[in-house]
């Protein structure tokens, strides 16, 4: 996208270059990437970055309004209604495919969700990108708004800690050490002070819950939520100390709530210039082809459960239509050139934050997914070069 850039990079690049920054990512923290990362960050031109952060705050704009609330009044499913759900979510991130129109590019909507992403991974990925690659200059950068590292880590701690200590607040999860985002857990810990803790270690007395902090019992004031409930459902044999449905004397960070509330649920409501259509599976129309549609299960995470094919008999077979959802499909654009001579594609994912004390979200920095395959779930074609997550970078100072 940026040429001159794109350029530069690749002839800059070689594989102990690379090899050195997945080094960096793996050994600064307790635990490692367990995902891919790309060879490349990708480089947007300034008209590029303001298209995709105008489309971005047009989308979460959307999201508090009274229409909106009044859509997403049944996301919920019933029995995993969270008590006290706070006025907003806390964080939002809004997925877009970066697709070709004529002969530019442009984001077109792929998800939302309010649910934290790798916040606290960010800043490990940056650096250790700017120490690899001597290639990109210093004025670029993953934030936006002329957002410093310090004033983001500012806002992640104000957001997450508010008031509380450190120890009072918990990173929760199930299984923290199993998942493949672990290694966020560790930034995030390492930047906060903010303990991963899972589900099933924690201790509840009336209305308190409580974790061992070496080796001492602390009461917990706020839970960094990172449970997802569709990972928490599948897994009945769990064996848990309290409901999420259990009235509790702590404040959520992330509402769970908002799960379900902006999720693929919202996706037909949301029309503007950088959307596709969307439908609930049993108002599909008559007159649409199906073969211009993927068909997604509401609430699954990380690709499950899509259907790149659906057909109208297996829109019928379906137990509870309203659960799914159809989305028109699109086209990714391979614009980005690798020294191999083949083009990735990507999804770019803005990440916004919302303080308890903010007025309105604050769009703060990005990941980037990259393929040359397929752009579907988190695992990639391990012998393909050129794919994983990654960053989107622009000029400081770029207008916004």
């Amino acid at each position: 996208m940026h040429p001159e850039l794109r350029a530069a990079f690749n002839s800059d690049f070689t594989p102990q270059k690379y090899a050195a920054l997945v080094r960096c990512i793996n050994e600064a923290e307790k635990w490692p990437a367990d995902f891919r990362i790309s060879e490349t960050p990708i480089f947007l031109t300034n008209e590029f970055c303001d298209e995709v952060v105008n489309a971005a705050n047009e989308l979460v704009a959307k999201t508090h309004t009274p229409e909106f609330a009044r859509h997403s009044a049944s996301a919920i499913p019933p029995g995993l209604e969270v008590p006290n759900e706070t006025p907003h979510p806390n964080f939002l991130v809004v997925d877009f495919g970066i697709c070709s129109e004529g002969n530019r590019l442009t984001p077109r909507l792929i998800e939302l969700q309010a649910f934290p992403s790798l916040y606290g991974f960010q800043l490990l990925l940056l650096g250790c990108m700017r120490e690899a690659y001597p290639a990109i200059p210093r004025h670029w950068t993953s934030a936006f708004g002329g957002m410093q590292d310090a004033d983001y880590l500012e806002l992640l701690r104000r957001t997450i800690l508010g008031s509380s200590a450190p120890e009072n607040v918990i990173l929760l999860e199930i299984e923290p050490a199993q998942q493949k985002t672990r290694v966020d857990f560790a930034c995030t810990e390492s930047l906060l002070g903010v303990s991963p803790v899972s589900l099933t270690d924690i201790t509840k007395r009336g209305r308190e819950l409580f974790y061992q902090r070496a080796g001492r019992e602390v009461r917990i004031e706020r839970i960094y939520n990172r449970v997802i409930f569709d990972e928490l459902l599948r897994r009945p044999q769990l064996k848990l100390p309290f409901s999420f449905q259990d009235e509790l004397d702590l404040i959520w960070v992330g509402h769970p709530n908002w799960y379900f509330r902006i999720s693929k649920h919202s996706l037909p409501f949301l029309k503007t210039a950088h959307t596709s259509s969307s439908f609930f599976a049993d108002e599909f129309p008559a007159s649409e082809s199906i073969n211009n549609f993927v068909l997604k299960p509401l609430y699954s995470f990380a690709g499950l459960g899509v259907d790149m094919e659906p057909t109208r008999e297996k829109l019928a077979a379906l137990a509870k239509p309203h659960d799914w959802i159809l989305q028109e499909k699109v086209e990714y654009a391979q614009f980005v050139p690798t020294p191999d001579g083949a083009k990735s594609k990507a999804e770019i994912r803005m990440m916004f934050v919302w303080p308890e004390d903010g007025s309105n979200p604050i769009l703060v920095n990005n990941l980037v997914r990259m393929s040359q395959g397929k752009m579907m779930g988190v695992d990639f074609n391990k012998d393909k070069t050129w794919v994983g997550s990654s960053i989107a970078l622009h000029q400081r100072g770029a207008k916004i």
